[in-house]
């Protein structure tokens, strides 16, 4: 009877035998079954058949174990290999002697660092290279680039030389793009201030460049390609130009306002309602901020306004041009020089209502007259200055002859101390008379040699007025003179009277009570007679004084009346004395 066979080997017995038991074992079974040698030696040799069978199978396994391990470990040499030179490691990996796993076991832990070395260096060669793409693509302008994909890596060369090259590249890429940011953000505010300065849509302008740009405050991101930077700058040039050539238009409007008005004499209530565009005329483009100051409205209002003005203009012309011959008049009146007014305006009146002449051009020809007339008004300033001084001089010297006539000068009547004090300065101002005239002739002499004409004053020329003024003033010197010397004759006389027959009382004491002769009645004080009111400048003037001196002198002087001047002491006329022998002997003793 057999034994199964799991039976025979689950046995406790059996697994503590060897096989040299267990072959016993077999035998005795066999006998006990009554196996024949055959069977028994065909069954050995089928049993010796299987032991090989599994000995070859194990060392076939055995084999190919090792050869597995041989593999990977030139598998694990290699890819250390590769990893420390595609990571550039500069390491060298020392082989370990032992067995096949032991060769093993020392590598692993090396090779499972490189791969970590690796894996981590490729994630950072793909976040740099990933960051590259992306702003390779903003610059080209493509700013909605998918990053789905992860860039290629190339893991034959993952060095950190290599590393730093991308890193660079990297770094140069982003200051590229802030420096495109700055730009675009630099064109996007600039054409916004110009959008506020003419009153444009800034959204509709920034569209027309580039969509994205007007949402990035919502999120989206910005073109910075080249394409979008150039035509950013294209449009920032336009509407720089839009706006020198409304400000230049704005600016000759302003100033056609402003010669309006003045030609109108427009009220400032009027012309402050259009103070925003007066102001830009002497403004530059780069100094304009102000919110729609270059608005088109703005314009078209101002066109209408100065459209307006010429209309007011062009009825109120010939009122403006007599306006202007009137300030001519009045220019060349407060110089003393005598114009024709009557014909001038009649001459005008004639050329307005003919029609031949634009009158826009007559109105700048008198505004070169008016000019011309300041200018000339002005070269006279100097000589009308000494002029008035000199006429001023001259009512002071005839002041002072009337004043010196007055007998009763030195009264004691209200006043008096005052034309005392006047008198003085008259004499100082009178002895500067003489080099007061040389000097005004000198300087009339020199601009008449300069202007090639004569210097009128008053339609008269001035030199000649000075040369009459000159020889008069000889004239009334002369005649000082002659009187002075006859005073002289006549004290003598009276003292050569007195030596022979004494003083008596003169019969004309009676006339100090008398008005004195010369004395001109007048409201001042102590009855000393005013300024004259006539002045030296004219004929009628001249003859008049000339007329004064001929009757003070043609009254007969008695004998013992001697009108003496200031600078000589007062007389009584008790010591004057009869200049006949009868009235010499009526007082004698």
């Amino acid at each position: 009877m057999s034994v199964p066979v799991n039976k025979i080997f689950s046995s406790p017995i059996l697994k503590t035998n060897t096989c040299g038991s267990l072959l016993q074992e077999l035998q005795k079974i066999w006998d006990e079954i009554g196996e024949s040698d055959t069977e028994r030696d065909k069954m050995l040799l089928q049993l010796e058949q299987e032991c090989l069978d599994v000995y070859r199978r194990k060392v076939e396994k055995a084999s190919k174990y090792k050869a597995d391990l041989h593999q990977s470990l030139a598998e694990a040499d290699s890819e250390v290999a590769n990893l420390v030179s595609a990571l550039g490691e500069q390491a060298s990996i020392s082989r370990v002697k032992g067995t096949l796993k032991d060769q093993i076991s020392a590598i692993k832990p090396v090779l499972e660092d490189l791969r970590c070395k690796k894996d981590e260096r490729v994630k950072e060669f793909q976040k740099i290279q990933s960051q590259i793409v992306q702003l390779l693509a903003q610059l080209a302008g493509n700013a909605h680039h998918d990053n789905s994909s992860d860039p290629q890596i190339d893991e034959c060369d993952l060095t950190m030389v290599k590393l730093g090259e991308l890193k660079s590249q990297l770094q140069e890429l982003e200051r590229e793009k802030t420096v495109r940011v700055q730009k675009v953000n630099g064109h996007i505010s600039c054409i916004h201030e110009l959008c506020i300065v003419m009153s444009v849509n800034f959204f509709e302008t920034i569209n027309e460049v580039y969509p994205s740009l007007s949402d990035s405050a919502h999120g989206q991101p910005k073109s910075i390609s080249n394409d979008t930077l150039a035509r950013l700058a294209a449009v920032v040039h336009s509407l720089k130009q839009e706006k020198l050539q409304r400000l230049r238009k704005l600016q000759d409007l302003g100033s056609t306002l402003v010669e309006l008005w003045n030609l109108m004499d427009t009220p400032v209530d009027e012309q402050n309602v259009y103070h925003h565009v007066t102001c830009l005329i002497c403004s530059s483009t780069d100094e304009i901020s102000s919110q729609g100051c270059l608005a088109l409205d703005v314009i078209e209002k101002t066109e209408l306004e100065v459209q307006r003005l010429n209309v007011v203009k062009a009825s109120k012309m010939k009122e403006l041009v007599l306006k202007k011959q009137k300030e001519i008049e009045e220019i060349y009146k407060g110089v003393h020089v005598d114009v024709d007014s009557n014909t001038e305006r009649e001459i005008l009146n004639n050329i307005i209502d003919s029609g031949n002449v634009d009158l826009f051009v007559l109105l700048a020809g008198m505004d070169d007259q008016i000019i011309k007339a300041k200018e000339q008004a002005l070269s006279r300033k100097d000589i009308l200055e000494k002029v008035e001084k000199w006429k001023f001089a001259v009512e002071e010297e005839a002041w002072l002859e009337d004043y010196e006539r007055d007998q009763n000068r030195y009264s004691a009547g209200r006043g008096a101390h005052k034309n005392l004090k006047r008198a003085e300065k008259a004499r100082t101002l009178v002895s500067k008379i003489p080099s007061l005239v040389e000097n005004l002739k000198a300087k009339v002499i020199v601009w008449e040699e300069d202007k090639g004409i004569q210097f009128m004053y008053d339609k008269v020329p001035l030199l000649e007025t000075l040369r009459v003024y000159t020889v008069s003033r000889q004239e009334r010197e002369e005649e000082k003179r002659k009187t002075r010397e006859k005073k002289r004759l006549q004290e003598q006389h009276v003292a050569e009277q007195e030596t022979l027959y004494g003083t008596k009382p003169s019969p004309m004491r009676a006339l100090t009570s008398k008005k004195p002769l010369g004395q001109i009645n007048s409201n001042t004080a102590g009855g000393t007679p005013g300024r004259h009111a006539t002045t030296p400048l004219s004929r009628h003037g001249i003859s008049a004084a000339k007329e004064r001196r001929d009757k003070a002198t043609a009254v007969p002087i008695p004998v013992n009346y001697v009108a003496l001047p200031k600078d000589d002491p007062p007389v009584s006329l008790s010591s004057l004395s009869a200049d006949s022998p009868s009235q010499t002997g009526q007082f004698s003793r």
